[in-house]
């Protein structure tokens, strides 16, 4: 695998952070030295903040539009896009290079490593890697929620306020319940006004809460009825839906020894985005060992670090410049017309439904992500 170069510049996974990383270096490599080869699950890459309107309304047909195939991204055509899963990776502590092995059995060597793995998410945001299951998995989600009398979403952070509204949206009068294992929506990060809002907004609607609860198994749709940890019973649930949080999508990284990954799975890093014992692996995204909200907004601090010091490592240059951390920022949709936004400087203020609705929940920002791939 490879093109001309003698050496591979290799990054793992598609998603936002892998694929601004291989649009960025594909800018700056010598071509002749490297080939920078992006392998991903699927040969398109999915906007995962829309799949909670693609999994509920037929009619966004989000399928054509939030699913861009991964072959434009490149400048002047250097890059390729390789369709694969990764399994494992081949290196020795302190030793520059190794090799990464796919499902396949194929192995491909590189000179550097970037991992931008992401998260891997339950329900109906849990898009399979197969493409061939795709669009199945969809349509059958479309269907439970059609069908769907009375449906609980456990869960009441980003996906599931957002599933809530698009829920709502689409069936006005469906009844909708949030299961949430805190004592107000999301989490403490973001502070009373943007928790309370969206609560309030969401009640507005008909929405339902049970916080301080846990719905611990998710049973098959179409089972009536569901209780939660304490006892509590909801006699006409009928869709129970999991919105909770991601999980980091690293059991590959495992074969570098039990000291790569923390005890959660996220990859332990130095501030200059390499591996702790592996200077020529680099990591970003929902994948890193970092105290902070794992959100796509975080992309805008992770990329230039990890480019930069990828190109300084290339040219024998010890890599100098360091992730500190950011500002979180979120904004959270309310169905197409309606949300908040949070901003954490200034000492944190939030911004209403006419900033989500012009910012995100009209088109998920799909434009944008579709522009960013070259379509």
């Amino acid at each position: 695998m490879g093109g001309k170069a003698e050496q591979n510049v290799v990054i793992v996974g598609g998603g936002f952070a892998g694929f601004q990383v291989a649009k960025q270096l594909s800018k700056t490599l010598d071509a002749k030295r490297y080939n920078l080869i992006l392998i991903n699950s699927r040969s398109y890459a999915i906007s995962i903040p829309a799949t909670v309107r693609l999994v509920v309304d037929a009619e966004s047909k989000l399928e054509e539009t939030a699913f861009v195939k991964l072959d434009r991204l490149y400048a002047n055509g250097n890059g390729e896009t390789k369709v694969g899963v990764v399994t494992s990776i081949e290196a020795q502590p302190g030793v520059p290079g190794g090799a990464v092995v796919l499902a396949s059995g194929e192995r491909i060597s590189y000179a550097v490593l970037i991992l931008a793995t992401g998260s891997k998410w339950t329900g109906p945001s849990g898009i399979p890697e197969n493409e061939a299951d795709v669009l199945p998995f969809v349509n059958a989600w479309r269907q439970k929620f059609a069908k769907a009398k009375h449906v609980v979403i456990v869960g009441g952070g980003a996906v599931g306020i957002e599933l809530a509204g698009e829920v709502k949206d689409l069936y006005p009068t469906k009844k909708v319940t949030i299961v949430h294992g805190g004592n107000e929506l999301i989490n403490a990060t973001y502070g009373p006004s943007l928790r309370k809002g969206l609560e309030k907004r969401l009640r507005a609607r008909g929405v339902q809460f049970m916080f301080n609860e846990y719905i611990d198994d998710i049973p098959e749709a179409g089972v009536v009825g569901i209780s939660t940890r304490s006892g509590k019973h909801i006699s006409d649930a009928d869709l129970v839906v999991s919105a909770r949080g991601g999980r980091p999508n690293t059991d590959y990284v495992s074969s570098l020894g039990e000291d790569a990954l923390n005890g959660h799975g996220f990859v332990k890093i130095k501030p200059t985005m390499q591996l702790l014992n592996h200077p020529s692996i680099f990591a970003l995204g929902d994948i890193i060992d970092w105290t902070e909200q794992k959100q796509i907004a975080k992309l805008i601090w992770h990329v230039p670090v990890v480019v930069a010091n990828v190109a300084s490592f290339l040219n024998g240059v010890a890599p100098t410049k360091k992730y500190a951390g950011a500002s979180e920022i979120i904004v959270i949709t309310n169905g197409k017309k309606g949300g908040m936004g949070y901003f954490g400087f200034f000492g944190g203020f939030t911004l209403g439904d006419w900033f989500a609705w012009l910012v995100k929940s009209r088109h998920f920002m799909v434009p944008k992500f579709r522009k960013d791939l070259g379509y």
